[in-house]
Protein backbone atom coordinates (compact mmCIF):
# COMPACT_ATOMS: atom_id res chain seq x y z
CA UNK A 1 0.00 0.00 0.00
CA UNK A 2 1.95 10.45 -0.49
CA UNK A 3 -1.15 11.26 -2.32
CA UNK A 4 -2.83 9.47 -5.15
CA UNK A 5 -3.67 10.25 -8.70
CA UNK A 6 -6.98 9.15 -9.81
CA UNK A 7 -8.48 9.23 -12.76
CA UNK A 8 -11.94 10.08 -12.57
CA UNK A 9 -14.75 7.75 -14.54
CA UNK A 10 -17.03 9.63 -16.87
CA UNK A 11 -18.90 6.77 -18.49
CA UNK A 12 -22.70 6.79 -17.46
CA UNK A 13 -24.99 4.07 -18.33
CA UNK A 14 -25.65 4.43 -21.93
CA UNK A 15 -29.77 5.74 -22.63
CA UNK A 16 -30.77 2.54 -24.66
CA UNK A 17 -29.33 0.32 -21.65
CA UNK A 18 -30.45 2.14 -19.06
CA UNK A 19 -33.55 0.75 -17.41
CA UNK A 20 -33.72 -1.69 -14.28
CA UNK A 21 -31.98 -4.65 -16.80
CA UNK A 22 -28.80 -6.56 -15.32
CA UNK A 23 -26.81 -8.44 -17.15
CA UNK A 24 -23.76 -10.57 -16.37
CA UNK A 25 -20.83 -8.80 -15.20
CA UNK A 26 -17.60 -8.20 -16.91
CA UNK A 27 -14.51 -10.46 -16.45
CA UNK A 28 -12.94 -8.84 -13.09
CA UNK A 29 -16.18 -8.37 -11.47
CA UNK A 30 -17.80 -10.18 -8.24
CA UNK A 31 -20.44 -11.17 -10.49
CA UNK A 32 -18.54 -12.86 -12.94
CA UNK A 33 -16.30 -15.32 -10.86
CA UNK A 34 -17.64 -15.05 -7.62
CA UNK A 35 -14.88 -13.55 -6.18
CA UNK A 36 -14.69 -10.26 -4.41
CA UNK A 37 -13.93 -7.05 -6.23
CA UNK A 38 -11.66 -4.18 -4.64
CA UNK A 39 -11.27 -0.49 -5.02
CA UNK A 40 -9.69 2.81 -3.15
CA UNK A 41 -9.37 6.24 -3.31
CA UNK A 42 -8.12 8.92 -0.79
CA UNK A 43 -8.23 12.23 -0.13
CA UNK A 44 -10.15 11.29 1.74
CA UNK A 45 -9.36 7.67 1.74
CA UNK A 46 -11.81 5.03 1.00
CA UNK A 47 -12.52 1.21 0.44
CA UNK A 48 -15.27 -0.46 -1.24
CA UNK A 49 -15.60 -4.55 -1.34
CA UNK A 50 -18.16 -5.90 -4.19
CA UNK A 51 -18.76 -9.68 -3.29
CA UNK A 52 -22.01 -11.25 -4.95
CA UNK A 53 -23.63 -10.33 -1.97
CA UNK A 54 -23.17 -7.21 -0.76
CA UNK A 55 -21.67 -3.70 -1.31
CA UNK A 56 -19.39 -2.79 1.54
CA UNK A 57 -17.74 0.50 1.92
CA UNK A 58 -15.46 1.80 4.53
CA UNK A 59 -14.38 5.39 4.73
CA UNK A 60 -14.99 9.08 5.51
CA UNK A 61 -14.35 9.23 8.81
CA UNK A 62 -14.64 5.61 9.32
CA UNK A 63 -18.37 5.16 8.09
CA UNK A 64 -19.24 2.01 7.20
CA UNK A 65 -22.19 1.33 5.13
CA UNK A 66 -22.97 -2.68 3.72
CA UNK A 67 -25.81 -2.78 1.30
CA UNK A 68 -27.31 -5.94 -0.74
CA UNK A 69 -25.51 -6.11 -3.90
CA UNK A 70 -28.35 -5.05 -6.55
CA UNK A 71 -26.29 -6.56 -9.75
CA UNK A 72 -24.76 -5.06 -11.98
CA UNK A 73 -26.24 -2.91 -14.59
CA UNK A 74 -24.62 -2.50 -18.60
CA UNK A 75 -22.76 1.01 -18.52
CA UNK A 76 -20.32 2.43 -21.53
CA UNK A 77 -17.25 0.51 -21.26
CA UNK A 78 -17.95 -1.14 -17.79
CA UNK A 79 -20.58 -2.00 -15.03
CA UNK A 80 -22.90 0.22 -12.26
CA UNK A 81 -24.32 -0.25 -9.01
CA UNK A 82 -27.41 1.38 -7.80
CA UNK A 83 -29.35 1.24 -4.47
CA UNK A 84 -31.21 4.04 -2.67
CA UNK A 85 -28.19 5.03 -1.15
CA UNK A 86 -24.94 4.58 -3.40
CA UNK A 87 -23.93 4.01 -7.02
CA UNK A 88 -21.12 2.59 -8.20
CA UNK A 89 -19.74 3.02 -11.76
CA UNK A 90 -16.66 0.72 -12.88
CA UNK A 91 -14.97 1.53 -15.64
CA UNK A 92 -12.75 -0.85 -17.58
CA UNK A 93 -10.17 2.31 -18.19
CA UNK A 94 -6.66 2.28 -17.01
CA UNK A 95 -6.49 4.00 -13.62
CA UNK A 96 -2.97 5.24 -12.15
CA UNK A 97 -2.46 4.92 -8.18
CA UNK A 98 0.03 7.91 -7.80
CA UNK A 99 0.67 6.58 -4.02
CA UNK A 100 1.95 3.56 -4.67
CA UNK A 101 2.67 4.18 -8.54
CA UNK A 102 0.49 0.86 -8.93
CA UNK A 103 -2.13 1.20 -12.30
CA UNK A 104 -5.31 -0.69 -12.01
CA UNK A 105 -7.37 -2.37 -14.68
CA UNK A 106 -10.57 -0.35 -14.07
CA UNK A 107 -11.31 3.73 -12.65
CA UNK A 108 -14.31 3.49 -10.22
CA UNK A 109 -16.59 6.08 -8.83
CA UNK A 110 -18.77 5.83 -5.67
CA UNK A 111 -21.52 8.40 -5.12
CA UNK A 112 -22.86 7.82 -1.87
CA UNK A 113 -25.20 9.94 -0.27
CA UNK A 114 -24.60 12.29 -2.45
CA UNK A 115 -21.15 12.67 -2.09
CA UNK A 116 -18.83 11.95 -4.85
CA UNK A 117 -15.46 9.66 -4.67
CA UNK A 118 -13.41 8.67 -7.26
CA UNK A 119 -10.62 5.92 -7.11
CA UNK A 120 -9.27 2.70 -8.73
CA UNK A 121 -9.96 -1.04 -8.78
CA UNK A 122 -9.90 -4.49 -10.01
CA UNK A 123 -6.75 -5.95 -10.98
CA UNK A 124 -3.54 -4.22 -10.26
CA UNK A 125 -1.62 -4.14 -13.71
CA UNK A 126 1.96 -5.06 -14.37
CA UNK A 127 4.27 -2.64 -15.00
CA UNK A 128 5.42 -1.66 -18.48
CA UNK A 129 9.22 -2.07 -17.23
CA UNK A 130 11.23 -3.46 -14.10
CA UNK A 131 13.56 -0.66 -14.63
CA UNK A 132 12.96 1.90 -11.52
CA UNK A 133 10.49 -0.79 -9.18
CA UNK A 134 11.30 -1.76 -6.29
CA UNK A 135 10.08 -5.65 -4.73
CA UNK A 136 10.01 -7.78 -1.47
CA UNK A 137 10.92 -11.30 -1.87
CA UNK A 138 7.29 -13.24 -0.30
CA UNK A 139 8.47 -16.94 -1.36
CA UNK A 140 11.47 -18.95 -2.27
CA UNK A 141 10.45 -22.27 -3.94
CA UNK A 142 7.23 -22.22 -1.83
CA UNK A 143 8.41 -21.51 1.29
CA UNK A 144 8.01 -17.59 3.23
CA UNK A 145 11.25 -15.35 3.20
CA UNK A 146 12.81 -15.95 6.72
CA UNK A 147 13.71 -12.87 8.64
CA UNK A 148 16.48 -10.97 9.29
CA UNK A 149 16.98 -7.54 6.79
CA UNK A 150 14.17 -7.28 4.08
CA UNK A 151 14.31 -9.82 1.20
CA UNK A 152 13.88 -7.44 -1.48
CA UNK A 153 15.03 -6.80 -5.14
CA UNK A 154 15.84 -3.69 -6.75
CA UNK A 155 16.23 -2.67 -11.18
CA UNK A 156 17.26 0.82 -12.02
CA UNK A 157 19.36 1.63 -15.05
CA UNK A 158 20.16 -1.97 -16.16
CA UNK A 159 20.85 -3.55 -12.42
CA UNK A 160 19.82 -5.31 -10.21
CA UNK A 161 20.55 -4.88 -6.07
CA UNK A 162 19.19 -6.91 -3.03
CA UNK A 163 19.36 -9.28 -0.78
CA UNK A 164 18.18 -12.35 0.22
CA UNK A 165 18.02 -11.32 4.06
CA UNK A 166 21.45 -11.11 4.81
CA UNK A 167 24.43 -10.04 1.97
CA UNK A 168 24.13 -7.47 -0.28
CA UNK A 169 23.23 -8.86 -4.13
CA UNK A 170 24.36 -6.67 -7.02
CA UNK A 171 23.94 -7.99 -10.93
CA UNK A 172 23.24 -6.32 -14.37
CA UNK A 173 20.19 -7.26 -15.79
CA UNK A 174 18.22 -7.66 -19.15
CA UNK A 175 14.26 -8.24 -18.97
CA UNK A 176 11.34 -9.01 -21.93
CA UNK A 177 7.91 -9.01 -21.29
CA UNK A 178 8.31 -12.51 -20.11
CA UNK A 179 12.14 -13.45 -19.44
CA UNK A 180 14.78 -12.14 -16.99
CA UNK A 181 18.58 -12.73 -16.83
CA UNK A 182 20.66 -11.50 -14.65
CA UNK A 183 24.57 -11.60 -15.58
CA UNK A 184 27.07 -13.05 -12.75
CA UNK A 185 25.81 -12.10 -8.94
CA UNK A 186 27.91 -10.18 -6.44
CA UNK A 187 27.62 -10.67 -3.20
CA UNK A 188 28.87 -8.98 0.09
CA UNK A 189 30.64 -11.75 2.32
CA UNK A 190 28.81 -11.17 5.42
CA UNK A 191 28.23 -14.52 7.55
CA UNK A 192 24.53 -14.81 8.93
CA UNK A 193 22.70 -17.20 10.27
CA UNK A 194 22.12 -21.17 8.71
CA UNK A 195 18.53 -20.07 7.65
CA UNK A 196 19.49 -16.75 5.80
CA UNK A 197 22.49 -17.73 4.57
CA UNK A 198 20.67 -21.32 3.16
CA UNK A 199 17.62 -18.89 1.42
CA UNK A 200 20.32 -16.85 -0.34
CA UNK A 201 21.81 -19.84 -1.68
CA UNK A 202 18.77 -20.98 -2.83
CA UNK A 203 17.72 -17.60 -4.26
CA UNK A 204 21.67 -17.09 -6.47
CA UNK A 205 20.72 -20.24 -7.58
CA UNK A 206 17.71 -19.65 -9.26
CA UNK A 207 19.07 -16.57 -10.79
CA UNK A 208 22.17 -17.95 -12.24
CA UNK A 209 19.88 -19.08 -15.23
CA UNK A 210 17.42 -16.92 -17.33
CA UNK A 211 13.78 -17.09 -15.22
CA UNK A 212 10.64 -16.47 -17.28
CA UNK A 213 8.14 -14.05 -15.39
CA UNK A 214 4.93 -12.86 -14.97
CA UNK A 215 2.44 -11.11 -12.80
CA UNK A 216 -0.83 -12.31 -11.45
CA UNK A 217 -4.20 -10.63 -10.48
CA UNK A 218 -2.76 -8.86 -7.39
CA UNK A 219 -0.04 -7.41 -9.11
CA UNK A 220 2.77 -9.87 -8.08
CA UNK A 221 5.39 -10.74 -9.69
CA UNK A 222 6.07 -14.57 -10.57
CA UNK A 223 9.29 -15.89 -11.48
CA UNK A 224 9.42 -19.67 -13.11
CA UNK A 225 11.87 -21.91 -14.15
CA UNK A 226 11.82 -25.71 -15.72
CA UNK A 227 10.15 -26.70 -12.04
CA UNK A 228 7.08 -23.65 -11.89
CA UNK A 229 6.96 -20.69 -10.41
CA UNK A 230 9.91 -20.63 -8.24
CA UNK A 231 10.16 -17.15 -6.30
CA UNK A 232 7.11 -14.69 -5.71
CA UNK A 233 7.67 -10.85 -5.36
CA UNK A 234 5.67 -8.12 -4.29
CA UNK A 235 5.68 -4.58 -5.84
CA UNK A 236 6.70 -1.61 -3.34
CA UNK A 237 6.49 0.93 -5.51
Amino acid sequence: MTSIRITIATALVAATLAGCMTVPAAEGTPDAGGTAYMALGTEPFWALEITPAQLNFTGLDSVRVALPNPGARPSVNGERYVTRRMTVDVTHAQCSDGMSELSYADTVTVNLDGRRLSGCGGNILPPPTLDRTDWRILTIEGTAAAGGRDARMSFAEGRMSGSAGCNRLNATYAATADRLTLGPIMATRMACPAPLMTQEQRLTAILANPVGVRFNSRGQMLLSNATGVVVVLERLN
